[in-house]
């Protein structure tokens, strides 16, 4: 049965005018044009020195851009990206009146419906300017995007720390090495071809009490990396990639890295 859940935690900003495209084009990891009606992309926003600011879905509409995103998140999206508008015809603004869903385990036939263009197993996600029956609680979505090793935004990334290979944004198709500059592009040019990814944001298995975010895991008592976010028995772990196959602790549990199909690590390309 497709499970459907509200995501409060969520929100759209748009971005409208003439120049929309062009204007997100120079500052998001991923390929502007390519989001287009019932195909949408996910993206960066970084720092000039290619550190993660905020992820989001973009989705194409006749005449605007939705981008879906934190909550949280909007008020510095709408200052950081109005201080690059200059005399671009484009216009930033929250949509308080659309609520965000998420749809799993089955085909959805709901208007807003869009794939996550991540994997397919992630399902749909909804943007609404009305309610829509729900029949999960936003837990279930939570487990579910855990079990595939989906980051989620500033619960699993540090602002202006993490860098994209290390949240999987390669393999996940959050960036594009095609499309010309942007901001933050260097560093994960450089980041990729030079082999430079150390650590790996990675799905664990947990046996016990969920560790709190940040916790340090170890590994025979040396710090390899910590914990993210969790719920129940599955979380996501920031850790170095030696650490990736072994037996680790946090805390009093015991932490099981977990490594999903899509995930390709350096010493295994």
């Amino acid at each position: 049965m497709t499970k459907i859940a509200l995501l409060p935690g969520r929100s759209v900003l748009e971005i409208a005018g003439d120049d929309r495209i062009e204007f997100l084009q120079g500052l998001v990891s991923n390929d502007v044009t390519q989001a287009r009606p019932g195909q949408p992309v996910w993206a960066a926003f970084l720092t000039p020195q290619g550190k993660w600011l905020a992820d989001f879905f973009i989705r194409a509409q006749p005449d605007r851009l939705l981008l879906e995103c934190e909550r949280g998140q909007i008020p510095m999206l709408v200052q950081r990206l109005g201080r690059f508008r200059l005399r671009s015809k484009v216009r930033i603004e929250p949509r308080e009146n659309l609520s965000v869903y998420a749809a799993w385990n089955g085909t959805v036939a709901l208007a807003g419906a869009e794939p996550d263009p991540r994997l397919p197993e992630a399902g749909y996600r909804i943007v609404s300017d009305r309610p829509l029956p729900t029949n999960a609680p936003e837990a279930d979505w939570d487990l579910h995007r855990l079990a595939l090793g989906l980051p989620d935004g500033s619960r699993d990334m540090e602002s202006e720390k993490t860098v994209l290979l290390e949240a999987g944004f390669d393999e996940l198709g959050g960036i594009s090495w095609t499309k010309g500059c942007y901001m933050g592009q260097e560093l994960t040019a450089r980041t990729k071809y030079r082999g430079l990814v150390k650590r790996r944001l990675v799905p664990v298995r947990i046996s016990g009490a969920v560790p709190a975010p940040g916790a340090p895991v170890l590994r025979d008592g040396a710090e390899v990396g910590v914990m993210r976010s969790g719920r129940d028995s599955l979380g996501l772990a920031l850790l170095r990639i030696e650490a990736v196959s072994r037996a680790l602790t946090c805390g009093d549990a015991r932490v099981e890295p977990r490594m999903p199909d899509w995930m390709h690590l350096p010493e295994r390309a």
